[in-house]
C-alpha cells in the first residue's frame, strides 16, 4: 500500500512539475500566456528586461528575457537540442538564412511589413523582423578635438588616411597624448572592421572567392592594404596600445564620452555604453577614411541589424506565437513600443511610421547617412565562426604578436576552408 501512495504521489508531483512549467505546450503561467526572448545584443539586456517587467505588467503575458556570451547559432542548438526554444529570438541577419527554414514561422501578412524595407525574406517569405538599423565607422567626440585644436571640426574632411594621421598629429600636438580607443572585442575587429574590406567591394561574394582560389593574395590587394593603413594609425595612437588586449570596453567608451580620447571605431549602438557617462554632447560618427577613392570614405556600413524570427516547433504554442506577434507589433506601432526603441535602447528604428526624433548623436549620424542614401549594405553571411577566429588573429596583430603578413596569412588559411552562408 505504501508503494502505491508513493506512485500516486511521486505521479502527481510530475503532473504538477509539468503544468508549471508549461509542459502541456501552452505556456501559460498563472492563466496567462508566458514566452521567452533571446536577446543577442548585449548592450540592451537591462532595458529589455526592464520593458519585459511593465509589458508583463500591462498585457497580462508572462515574459523572460535572455542573454548568452556564445555565439548565436551554439547557443539556439543548445536549446533545439533540449527542445527547449525561445519563442522570440534575436538573431543576426545570417542566422534568419540559416535558421529560418527550420525554426521560424511566415511573418508575410504582418502589418509590420509594409512599413519597413529592411525585412529578410527567404523565398518570398518574411521570417526576420528589423530591430533597428545600425552603422559602423569612427566616433568622434567633436568637443574633445576642438578643445584640443581650437577649431570646429568638420567631419567630412577627414577623408584618406593621411587626413586622419593629419588629425591625430594636431590632438597630440594640443595636448591630447593617445587620441584614439580601440577595442579589442573580436565581434568589433573581426566582426566589423575587417568585415568592411569585403563590404567596400561591389561584389563581396567575388571578393571572398578570390581568397578562396588563391586568386586574390591578401598581402598584395589594394584595399585590405587601405583598410589596413588606416588602422594602423588607429592601432598606433590608442591609448592602451601597451596593453591592448587588456583594455576594457566601457573604459574606453567613458574615455571617448568625457573626452579624454577623440576618435574610436564603433557604431551607434555604442551609444547605450557612452551615455552612461558624462558625456560630450558634440559627437557623431563619420565613415572610415582610406585611400582607395572608391568612394567608400562618403559612407558607413550599415542596415538592417539584429532580426526577430518566431519559433515554429511544436514546443511553442499558438497562443505563444501570437503573444510574440503582439509584442513585435507593440515595438512598432504603440507609443510606448516606440520610445523604447528610441528613447529607451537609443536605436534607429527600421520603420517608416515612427517618427520619434532619434535622440542620441550617433544615431542622429546613422539616420542622416541613411535619408542621404550614403550607406553601404552589410554583407550578412560571414560564416559563424568568422568573427571569432578572423577576430581572434586581428586580436594578435593589434598586440603585435603578428605583423601584416603574418595576419593576412591567417585569413588566407581561414577561407581555404571556410564556406559563406547560403542566400
Amino acid at each position: 500500500m505504501k508503494r502505491r501512495i508513493f506512485a500516486l504521489v511521486l505521479t502527481l508531483a510530475m503532473v504538477l512539475a509539468l503544468a508549471a512549467c508549461g509542459g502541456s505546450g501552452d505556456g501559460s503561467k498563472d492563466g496567462a500566456v508566458s514566452i521567452t526572448i533571446f536577446n543577442s545584443k548585449m548592450e540592451i539586456q537591462s532595458q529589455m528586461e526592464e520593458a519585459a517587467a511593465k509589458y508583463s505588467e500591462e498585457k497580462g503575458v508572462n515574459i523572460e528575457v535572455y542573454y548568452s556570451n556564445d555565439t548565436v547559432a551554439a547557443h539556439l542548438s543548445t536549446r533545439y537540442a533540449s527542445n527547449e526554444p525561445y519563442t522570440l529570438s534575436m538573431v543576426d541577419a545570417k542566422d534568419i538564412y540559416s535558421l529560418a527554414a527550420d525554426h521560424a514561422i511566415d511573418l508575410s501578412g504582418e502589418k509590420w511589413v509594409e512599413d519597413t524595407t529592411q525585412e529578410i525574406a527567404i523565398d518570398g517569405k518574411v521570417y526576420g523582423f528589423p530591430v533597428c538599423v545600425e552603422a559602423r565607422g569612427i566616433i568622434y567626440n567633436a568637443d574633445a578635438i576642438k578643445a584640443a585644436t581650437g577649431k570646429d571640426f568638420d567631419p567630412t574632411s577627414i577623408k584618406t588616411t593621411e587626413d586622419l594621421q593629419a588629425l591625430v598629429d594636431e590632438l597630440i600636438a594640443g595636448g591630447m597624448t593617445s587620441p584614439v580607443g580601440v577595442m579589442k572585442e573580436d565581434w568589433s575587429l573581426g566582426g566589423h572592421f575587417l568585415a568592411e574590406i569585403y563590404e567596400q567591394h561591389d561584389d563581396p561574394d567575388a571578393y571572398i572567392a578570390g581568397i578562396k582560389d588563391g586568386s586574390i593574395s591578401l598581402i598584395d590587394d589594394a584595399k585590405f592594404n587601405e583598410m589596413m593603413d588606416t588602422f594602423d594609425v588607429l592601432k598606433n595612437n590608442n591609448y592602451a596600445k601597451d596593453a591592448a588586449i587588456s583594455a576594457e570596453r566601457e573604459v574606453t567608451e567613458q574615455k571617448l564620452a568625457e573626452g579624454e580620447i577623440a576618435l574610436m571605431y564603433g557604431g551607434n549602438w555604442d551609444w547605450s555604453v557612452i551615455n552612461a557617462y558624462e558625456y560630450s554632447e558634440n559627437m557623431g560618427m563619420m565613415p572610415v577614411p582610406n585611400n582607395s577613392g572608391d568612394g567608400s570614405c562618403d559612407k558607413l556600413i550599415g542596415g538592417g541589424s539584429k532580426y526577430f524570427f518566431i519559433d515554429s516547433s511544436d514546443n511553442t504554442s499558438d497562443a505563444q506565437r501570437q503573444a510574440a506577434k503582439d509584442f513585435l507589433n507593440w515595438l512598432v506601432y504603440d507609443e510606448a513600443g516606440q520610445s523604447f526603441v528610441v528613447n529607451d535602447c537609443a536605436l534607429v528604428p527600421a520603420y517608416s511610421n515612427i517618427t520619434l526624433a532619434v535622440g542620441d548623436p550617433l544615431g542622429t549620424s546613422v539616420k542622416a547617412y541613411s535619408d542621404a542614401g550614403q550607406m553601404i549594405g552589410n554583407y550578412n553571411y560571414l560564416p559563424d565562426d568568422h568573427y571569432s577566429i578572423c577576430g581572434a588573429a586581428f586580436q594578435k596583430y593589434l598586440a603585435g604578436q603578428i605583423d601584416r603578413a603574418g595576419f593576412a596569412q591567417e585569413l588566407t588559411d581561414y577561407w581555404a576552408t571556410a564556406e559563406v552562408g547560403a542566400h
